[in-house]
């Protein structure tokens, strides 16, 4: 999937568009998910080749996007990508970037004052990075009329209440500052807990682990139905093993209970799961399978 094109879809009647600021070779797939031993990488290569494993290399693919979805007359974005012009010194393929996500949404038919809402998974860089772009050397918001929706466990954790992520990370502190005090102060940030009803179709539920706040967004819609899950799963290796968490879960032993609960359900009701960072086609049904989950059928 060329990072310019754009795949649409229907769940019932809630379009949605899926825009992709970059996809490629992110990481050694045995660092991404460390669980898995190589293998079992080796053993699941027919099923993630070429999209979600790189043959040969080790390497596994990922892909940076933005979900829009049209719901009841309004547009949500579901995650903003990386941003551009950041400083984030501790991630070399984030730091300083110049991608143009409006542009993007542009080309797609979205423009940036017609949406409506935009949803943070939770707050990491490659999730918060185009809420805000930089006016003359001040972030201000990119959505100047949307409402941001934040998890407020992580927006207490991230921020200065709770010490920037606990100081672990420099990055955490200039993501807070970049990309998120400023929605705070020009007055469009809402923080929400526990489960916060969007719409009609659209219902945001805590799924806590990767983050704190970690969250994912479920759709229903005539009777069908998908389920947004963020960084709960970066590679599909983790639907055939959802034990394992990725090496940027804060609490991996609570990302795999949240995983392993969000696919259950997924199973049982024919959700379909949009993970962020799935390349290929980005989205996927998963059944049950001996005590376990297996890739059923990849989205059209």
């Amino acid at each position: 999937m060329a990072e310019d094109n754009v795949q649409s879809f229907l769940i019932g009647d809630v379009e949605v568009l899926r825009v992709v600021e970059w996809q490629g070779a992110f990481a050694p797939a045995s660092d991404l998910v460390p669980g898995v031993r190589p293998e079992s990488w080796k053993q699941y290569e027919e099923q993630l080749a070429p999209d979600h494993v790189e043959p040969g290399s080790g390497l596994a693919v990922a892909a940076m996007q933005t979900w829009v979805l049209r719901s009841g007359g309004r547009t949500v974005l579901v995650d903003t990508g990386i941003g551009r012009g950041r400083e984030r010194p501790g991630n070399p393929l984030f730091h300083q970037r110049e991608g143009d996500l409006p542009g993007r949404l542009a080309r797609a038919g979205v423009n940036t004052d017609d949406v409506d809402v935009v949803v943070s998974t939770h707050i990491h860089a490659d999730h918060v990075g185009w809420n805000t772009h930089d006016a003359g050397g001040e972030w201000v918001p990119t959505f100047p009329n949307a409402q941001y929706l934040l998890p407020a466990a992580d927006d207490f954790h991230f921020g200065p209440d709770g010490g920037y992520g606990g100081g672990v990370r420099l990055d955490d502190r200039l993501v807070y500052e970049d990309s998120i005090a400023p929605v705070h102060r020009a007055g469009l940030a809402v923080r929400w807990a526990g489960e916060h009803r969007v719409d009609e179709h659209l219902t945001l539920e805590a799924a806590p682990g990767h983050t704190p706040g970690s969250s994912v967004l479920r759709v229903a819609s005539r009777g069908e139905r998908a389920v947004f899950v963020g960084d709960l799963l970066h590679n599909p290796v983790q639907i055939l093993r959802p034990e394992c968490s990725s090496c940027f879960c804060l609490d991996p032993g609570q990302a795999a209970r949240s995983r392993r609960r969000v696919l259950e359900r997924a199973a049982d009701e024919k959700e379909l799961v949009v993970p962020a960072h799935f390349g290929g086609r980005g989205a996927v049904e998963v059944r049950r399978e001996d005590g376990g989950f297996r890739l059923h059928r990849w989205a059209a």
